[in-house]
């Protein structure tokens, strides 16, 4: 079906194909036993208390507001983070903002947090309970006075309500973001982050999501902050700013971030260098070019507990989770793996 659908969308906007998505997905079009695959209990993992059905799990920036994720958990993800969703309701930059870029299975975006508004995504969570593991990644105003408590004022809002908070310091799109990559901002938000983690007595968990363009005394400043302030997973990585070298589509000089096949090995090397430094000690997840059970695996491999894909999405059609899942138990099978935590590390160790 998506083989025949796909030229139509990739004929639209690509925001204007993404709006008819979510609007599609709404109506809960799909029997989730479409999605099922043999096998799939070798795939359960725990991670924040929960029992994760798999480890495939959809990144933030698909439903930012909170509008479809019941039906995207009928599509096989075992988790599906929401977000980023900013304290007020934000319009984003301006038109246009998405760009797919064909020829290197990649999307550039610099949509620059569009969403509802804190109040009412926590309002559609609330009557609408979400059927299994919900993140909820949370950012700035764009226009705020100040970065962190805007980030303070989101986890308050979604701590009670959200499997786990997701702290977005890493996107491209927001201006002075990335401040919080240096040791100083990261650790005075840390620290207040950890005063709404003591109210709910350290039972809500916070990850810390990362930019793959830090230097390598910042990628060390942000696992001893990590381990410190006992942050309980991060997820690696966000999209880059950085290389375009190699990118052939005419797309390719837009600005934003981009994601897709480009950085997959990219983020995977980061997945590697924090899994070492940390010791297993904090669950990863890993984001980046994830489109299949091989690349999955490699980040898995690498030392990821669990991974997200958004570009594989929209170049693959709702299809992919389920090709994903399966091809992914044919390749613990095949290396003699009984279930997808013993693969854990497995390229790193």
């Amino acid at each position: 079906m998506f083989s025949i659908l796909k030229p139509l969308l990739f004929n639209l906007d690509p925001e204007t194909a993404h709006d008819l998505a979510i609007k599609s997905l709404k109506y809960n079009p799909f029997p989730s036993k479409m999605f099922e695959v043999e096998d799939e209990e070798m795939l359960n993992i725990e991670l924040f208390g929960k029992i994760f059905p798999n480890p495939i799990g959809l990144a933030a920036g698909f439903d930012k507001s909170a509008e479809a994720y019941n039906s995207l958990f009928k599509l096989g993800f075992g988790f599906v983070e929401i977000g980023t969703v900013t304290p007020l309701i934000q319009f984003g930059n301006p038109k246009p903002r998405v760009f797919r870029l064909e020829d290197d299975q990649a999307l550039i975006n610099r949509l620059g947090f569009n969403n509802d508004g804190s109040e009412t995504v926590k309002k559609r969570i609330e009557t609408n309970m979400p059927s299994s593991l919900l993140g909820i990644n949370i950012g700035p105003n764009k226009d705020t006075e100040n970065m962190t408590d805007d980030f303070l004022k989101c986890a308050e809002i979604f701590f009670p309500i959200g499997d786990y908070i997701t702290i977005n310091i890493s996107s491209p799109n927001t201006e002075g973001l990335r401040n919080f990559h240096e040791e100083e901002a990261l650790k005075k938000l840390l620290s207040k982050i950890n005063d709404i983690r003591e109210k709910s007595n350290y039972n809500k968990y916070f990850l810390l999501k990362v930019s793959p363009d830090l230097e390598k005394k910042q990628i060390q400043g942000i696992i001893n902050l990590i381990l410190e302030y006992k942050i309980d997973g991060v997820i690696l990585t966000n999209t880059t700013n950085k290389n375009r070298e190699n990118l052939v589509d005419s797309n390719s000089k837009e600005k934003g971030g981009l994601s897709g096949k480009p950085i997959k090995d990219i983020s995977t090397e980061y997945v590697k260098i924090f899994y070492n430094e940390l010791k297993g000690k904090i669950p990863i997840i890993g984001v980046g070019g994830v489109d299949s059970g091989q690349s999955a695996f490699e980040k898995i491999a690498a030392g990821a507990s669990a991974v997200q894909l958004y570009t594989g999405l929209i170049y693959k059609g709702p299809n992919v989770v389920k090709e994903i899942k399966k091809d992914l138990i044919e390749i613990l099978k095949d290396k003699g793996f009984k279930n997808i935590n013993e693969a854990v590390g497995s390229a790193s160790n």
